[in-house]
């Protein structure tokens, strides 16, 4: 099942962000707009979306007195940056496009692509007031790149917005942190993103979205992909590989690895060994606060039991006390992100890197 989802430059909508809105608007009316802005936090809550409402609403002249970036649709201006092509909004990102490009998608935002934004910078604005420049995952910035961003943070040009949206601000170079007034938005309510999901995939069963939710964490994209890619049904099958824990089925991981091993799987292998860490951490995180995760599918609740369980014997027969579980988890959660991070990086093969990973966590409650 697909779900309806606009691309941030055409998302009419900001739900869950009015602080950082208003945090804009109040710079705007003080007449002391800073020339550059760094929209952070995790993937998939609207960060981007963010970044295009600032620019629709600078671009149209938008009032100072204004106590909303909204600009409706069928706005010219909106319906030109939506369509691309506004003469004062450059968009710099990450190759994108269709399946296959997707696929081969750039991991960095090479320094040619910022080297456009000085040229672009130094035109007058050919319809108002402002040029607004765009830099999407700023993250993605080659080390050139940052410099070359770096020297327009410098020395910016009159009537320029710069708005930087990134997930991993410690990956900025802290001289180009410095230079951005810093707006940190928080992941969306539960609520949120039940909401949208529910507008966007009506035909969705209530169970099935609410499991979706939990999920997500506050991120309505990374909702919308899991809805996408069918998250949920792997999800269901990376836990049923652990139903028999403190045994891995080890047949049920070779099956799993010529499902999701092939290149032509890779949407799929990312997805599962995504799922696969972030479950391994979100136990970690419970444990450590002597909690329970909430169960996102029925049954996962008695898997998690059945892992720290195990991971409790093999500790104590060690002699590694009661937190050896816990660091014994942890451990393995790093190692198992950094085995699937080399299997991306080196071309591994991924069926044996799927059971390397399951043969260290099976070793590491049993011994």
């Amino acid at each position: 099942m697909s779900a309806d989802f606009s691309p941030p430059r055409a998302n009419p909508r900001l739900l869950g962000h009015e602080a950082a809105e208003a945090a804009f608007l109040d710079a705007l009316r003080a007449g002391r707009l800073p020339h550059a802005w760094l929209i952070t936090g995790p993937p998939g809550i609207g960060k981007a979306t963010f970044a295009h409402r600032v620019a629709r609403f600078l671009l149209s002249g938008g009032p100072r007195t204004a106590h909303s970036l909204d600009l409706p649709a069928d706005h010219p201006t909106f319906r030109r940056t939506a369509a691309g092509g506004h003469a004062d909004l450059l968009t710099i990102q990450r190759s994108g496009g269709g399946e296959e490009e997707r696929k081969r998608r750039s991991r960095e935002i090479p320094v040619e692509e910022i080297r456009r934004i000085e040229p672009f910078l130094r035109l007058t604005a050919a319809e108002g007031a402002w040029r607004v420049v765009i830099v999407d995952e700023a993250e993605a910035m080659n080390r050139n790149g940052a410099n070359a961003l770096l020297k327009i943070l410098e020395e910016p040009p009159a009537h320029a917005v710069l708005l930087l949206t990134c997930g991993n601000p410690g990956a900025l170079l802290p001289t180009i942190r410095s230079r951005c007034r810093h707006l940190a938005l928080e992941p969306l309510p539960d609520a949120t993103v039940d909401r949208l999901l529910a507008e966007h995939a009506p035909d969705l069963d209530p169970a099935e979205r609410a499991s979706l939710v939990r999920l997500a964490e506050g991120s309505i994209g990374r909702a919308a992909s899991l809805l996408e890619e069918g998250g949920l049904g792997l999800y269901r099958d990376m836990l049923a590989l652990l139903d028999d824990f403190p045994r891995v089925d080890f047949r049920a991981v070779h099956k799993m690895g010529d499902r999701i091993g092939p290149a032509q799987a890779d949407s799929s292998w990312r997805l599962f060994t995504e799922l696969l860490v972030w479950w391994m951490e979100r136990l970690a995180r419970a444990a450590a606060r002597g909690t329970a995760p909430a169960e996102i599918v029925a049954g996962e609740g008695a898997v998690m039991q059945r892992v720290v369980g195990a991971l409790d014997r093999a500790a104590g027969q060690s002699g590694g006390g009661p937190a050896g579980g816990l660091d014994r988890w942890v451990e393995l959660w790093d190692n198992t992100r950094r085995l699937f991070a080399q299997a991306d990086g080196s071309n591994l093969d991924r069926k044996q890197v799927l059971l390397q990973a399951f043969i260290g966590i099976e070793r590491a409650c049993n011994t």
